[in-house]
């Protein structure tokens, strides 16, 4: 039996690497994956696994960011356009690719560029994600015609693992909704705090703003809070030591950032709560916003606060609220791997 797997994920962030690379992982050993991603090589490193084979490649364009919190609407539209005007060359290549690869199967995550190739290709082609980038784009000025385009490429996909906090999905016929794919600590939080020489008995925060940080930001002064330092949690000396990014989501109490798929299911896997401030005019924030207080304790900061250092009531509001309404399953990446298992099977 063929059991080649090949993930199209988007370099968009680091939240479509790291679930998608969760789905990788639950289905080893008994399959072979293959990654297809212009994601920065150290994350999939990091977030990966040694069987994991990784192939840099542009996938799509995403959204263009100015920095952690502003994007530029513009130059989104006209980069994914002219990604666009190269569209068949690229599949061409990819079809290439994936019979090079003995693929059997393509996850894409959720790029357009991977269900296309498959299609072209005649294999299994299954969306996994939260959103569509036909959804994103039709929210933008002048995006209702690359929209249309990109809605009927999805329309080819044999069908999708849908997460929780989705929009989108309008074109594809078999969508099964799974549960939250997150990366889970192992570790006991009490141990990564003396690893990383954190306080054991003060409230820890981590201000997670993905690579741009949060630039300008005066540096709050909490006396009832230890702020996390990027010396503290240097990623390169941490991962080398044995321990992962979730280890330090589970050992903090609060994680401050900007709204993200990725960085809500790990705070919702690991039991940490969630202070938040607004990303800008990107689509998928209203409906994570909606979502999260059913799902984990969180609490707004708007920039004015955020920049001015002005946390620490917003905190406090924050770790005195009760526990959340739902306990959502977080086992998606089981669930989906069993999924894949037996599409692979047939």
């Amino acid at each position: 039996m063929n059991n080649t797997v090949a993930f199209y994920i988007s370099g968009h962030g680091f939240g479509h690497a790291s679930r998608a690379l969760e789905v990788a992982r639950a289905l080893l050993p008994g399959a072979r994956v293959v990654v297809r991603s212009a994601v920065a090589p150290w994350l999939l490193t990091r977030a990966g696994h040694p069987q994991i084979e990784c192939w840099a490649g542009e996938t799509d364009t995403g959204v263009v960011q100015l920095d952690s919190l502003r994007l530029d609407a513009v130059e989104t539209m006209a980069r994914a356009t002219d990604f666009m005007s190269t569209f068949n060359r690229r599949v061409l290549e990819e079809v290439a690719f994936l019979r090079a690869h003995d693929a059997a199967m393509v996850v894409a995550d959720l790029p357009p560029l991977g269900i296309a190739a498959a299609h072209l290709a005649g294999l299994p082609a299954v969306a996994l994600g939260n959103f569509t980038w036909d959804w994103i784009y039709a929210g933008y000025a002048g995006g209702h015609d690359l929209a249309a385009r990109l809605g009927e490429i999805y329309s080819h996909t044999t069908f999708t693992l849908r997460l929780p906090m989705w929009g989108g999905f309008e074109t594809m016929t078999d969508v099964r909704d799974i549960p939250f794919v997150a990366r889970h600590s192992e570790r006991d939080p009490l141990e990564v705090r003396r690893a990383l020489d954190l306080p054991v008995d003060e409230k820890v925060v981590l201000v997670s703003f993905g690579g741009y940080g949060l630039q300008g930001a005066t540096k709050p002064q909490l006396s009832a809070y230890h702020l996390l330092s990027p010396r503290e949690c240097d990623e390169g000396a941490m991962y080398g030591r044995g321990y992962r990014y979730e280890d330090v989501v589970r050992a903090v109490d609060v994680v401050v950032t900007k709204p993200g798929y990725g960085i809500i299911s790990e705070c919702i896997a690991n039991d940490t709560a969630l202070l938040y401030t607004s990303r800008g005019d990107f689509r998928e924030y209203p409906v994570l916003v909606e979502a999260m207080p059913k799902y984990l304790r969180c609490a707004f900061i708007d920039h004015t606060d955020l920049f001015s250092g002005h946390w620490a009531p917003h905190l406090d509001r924050l770790l005195a609220q009760p526990a959340p309404p739902e306990q959502p399953a977080t086992n998606g990446a089981s669930v989906a791997a069993e999924i894949l298992q037996q599409e692979l099977r047939r």
